[in-house]
């Protein structure tokens, strides 16, 4: 295989004064405003009885949502020392500054903060929810492409034609190069292994596919649970598909048999939920558009 491409990039994207600008933080901030911006644009063609104010309180608390689901969730599953900082460093929580977020705790979150919403607002919880899936694959793509940027949840060594190396991995590398003689050859000859860029993968699958299916499928009225069933469905798949060329999480290694991780048993009960709400919107009623008066109104 030829030179592969080497992943090192500046992690900073600007510097403003003593103030450092990530591009992971940019990335969220795109898929914010890019969910908003979409989102609005579905609210005007009445996917959604309420008027702009009562839209950017959903924006705000999924927003909410995303960061303070995500860092619980993974404080609580994936910290290196367990759930003992609960008693012993009760601050970490407040340190995302060192990174550490999950998107099953902010896909909580922001159902959570949805179901709040919706109540206020006197809305079935999953006309919400079906409103709000197309929307969420542009955070997860640019999310995954933040994680690529910064050189991080790398894939498994391969000789695909696209491998990648990651400077990240280096003290990976020679762990696994001492215990395989062609891993060592590999190390010698391009001074890092060739990996699975697992972050493309997902950004791929979980950013680009979902939102073209969810987004072409959501174009007309649909029966209520369809689009938050295919939304769950497809995302379970995708990350426990690509879970088999992604490296572990160190602090947590594999759970059961040599390839179980944390990410595919948590994305289980998602294509589980997926199924069953894709069952029920064969049965449930489609919601027909609101009209500017009815949105006016709300």
């Amino acid at each position: 295989m030829s030179q592969p491409f080497v992943v090192h990039f500046n992690p900073v994207a600007l510097h403003l004064g003593p103030i450092q600008i990530h591009w992971y933080g940019l990335m969220y901030l795109l898929g914010f405003l890019g969910a908003w911006t979409l989102g609005e644009y579905r609210r005007k063609h009445g996917r959604l009885p309420v008027n702009r104010d009562a839209f950017g309180d959903l924006c705000f608390y999924a927003m909410m949502g995303v960061i303070v689901g995500g860092r619980i969730w993974y404080m609580l599953f994936y910290y290196a020392d367990g759930i003992r900082w609960i008693w012993t460093e009760p601050l970490a929580l407040f340190r995302v500054w060192d990174g550490g977020m999950s998107f099953h705790g902010g896909l909580l979150g922001v159902l959570v903060a949805g179901l709040w919403w919706s109540r206020r607002h006197k809305l079935h919880f999953f006309d919400t929810v079906d409103f709000v899936a197309p929307l969420v694959p542009i955070g997860l793509g640019l999310g995954r492409f933040g994680n690529f940027i910064n050189g991080e949840l790398w894939g498994k060594p391969g000789l695909v034609s696209w491998a990648m190396i990651f400077p990240n991995a280096h003290d990976e590398d020679v762990a696994l190069a001492a215990t395989d003689p062609k891993l060592a050859q590999l190390m010698q000859q391009y001074n890092g292994l060739p990996r699975h860029p697992s972050q493309l993968y997902e950004m791929l699958l979980e950013g680009v596919v979902m939102f073209a299916v969810l987004w072409l499928v959501s174009l007309k009225p649909r029966p209520r649970y369809l689009v938050s069933g295919l939304f769950a469905l497809m995302y379970g798949c995708f990350r426990f598909a690509v879970e088999f060329v992604r490296v572990p999480d160190a602090q947590l290694g594999y759970l059961a048999w040599g390839w179980v991780t944390m990410g595919q048993l948590q994305s289980l009960p998602l294509i589980v939920v997926g199924l069953v709400l894709i069952a029920l919107s064969r049965r449930a009623p489609t919601l027909p558009l609101a009209t500017a008066d009815q949105t006016q109104a709300a």
